[in-house]
């Protein structure tokens, strides 16, 4: 059963520590290679400068999406991290980063005739060979106990376009997996070949409000590596990143430093595929 395993994230509590100048100097360079493995350039889709990230009902009072501007041919993209978002960001295409906030834009969204919505990110590896860059296209969401098949066409549609592409079930979690014998026992559990955190909650959406749906997730720590705690620190809410978090870990427990490296390697990999697969699926996700 599935329920028996708990998918939950480490708790680390951050060490106090005098600042003295190699300290000072180490954050410093952490900092500046993890925000180069997460920071994504503008994306240019149709030669009219970078996108950039809009979302509906701005609470902070930005740049809000005019209602007027979506109709059914517009895509709600649903992520979980901030890079992410800025990477899925075009025209026709309404972000939506998880969070409190969702329900409600979700609803002014469908409401102002947006019909489909996408799973759109990174994922975790569950499946033994595939490695940091590769894209799955869902061809269902396991939700358990509950199994969301996709929509019959569009990921037929997307598979067709982006090369190399693996066609196959993804689960959703509601917590990071982050141990590879987790992600093992996952794997013969499910027979899902990636897992995220967002794709359930699509699937859970698209079925409540009958939406066309689909969900790309291109791999980011394969299934034989494990995360370390302090990368998981750097996770802050709302899909923005606490460098500083993660440095403190760091330096508490040094042992993790070759193993964030390669996860920044991976991390780098993911992102450029990411960017890749964006460019490919054009403004709409390929979904017209």
């Amino acid at each position: 059963m599935l329920n028996k395993f708990s998918w939950s994230w480490p708790s680390f509590s951050n060490v106090a520590q005098p600042q003295t100048r190699w300290r000072q100097n180490w954050r410093e360079a952490w900092r500046d290679a993890w925000s180069e493995s997460w920071s994504s350039p503008g994306i240019d889709l149709n030669g009219h400068g970078a996108a950039s990230v809009r979302s509906l009902a701005d609470p902070n009072g930005g740049d809000a999406l005019e209602l007027s501007e979506l109709s059914e041919r517009s895509v709600i993209a649903l992520v979980g991290l901030a890079f992410e978002a800025r990477i899925a960001a075009g025209p026709g295409v309404l972000v939506i980063c998880r969070g409190r906030e969702t329900p409600d834009l979700l609803q002014l969204a469908i409401s102002a005739g947006c019909r489909s919505i996408i799973s759109f990110g990174v994922a975790g590896g569950l499946a033994p060979d595939l490695v940091p860059g590769d894209c799955v296209v869902a061809s269902a969401i396991i939700d358990y106990p509950a199994l969301r098949p996709t929509d019959p066409l569009w990921p037929r549609k997307l598979s067709g376009v982006i090369p190399g592409a693996l066609h196959g079930p993804i689960v959703g979690v509601n917590s990071v997996v982050s141990d590879p014998a987790d992600k093992s026992r996952l794997y013969a559990l499910t027979g899902a070949v990636a897992v995220d955190m967002e794709s359930h909650l699509v699937g859970r959406l698209a079925a409540s409000h009958g939406l066309a749906f689909a969900a790309v997730r291109v791999i980011i720590d394969p299934a034989h590596r494990a995360v370390p705690p302090a990368a998981l620190l750097a996770m802050a809410p709302g899909g923005s990143t606490d460098v500083s978090a993660m440095v403190w870990e760091i330096l508490a427990r040094p042992s993790q430093v070759s193993r964030l490296m390669r996860l920044v390697a991976d991390a780098m990999a993911a992102r450029t595929a990411l960017i890749r697969l964006r460019r490919t699926l054009g403004p709409s996700f390929s979904c017209e």
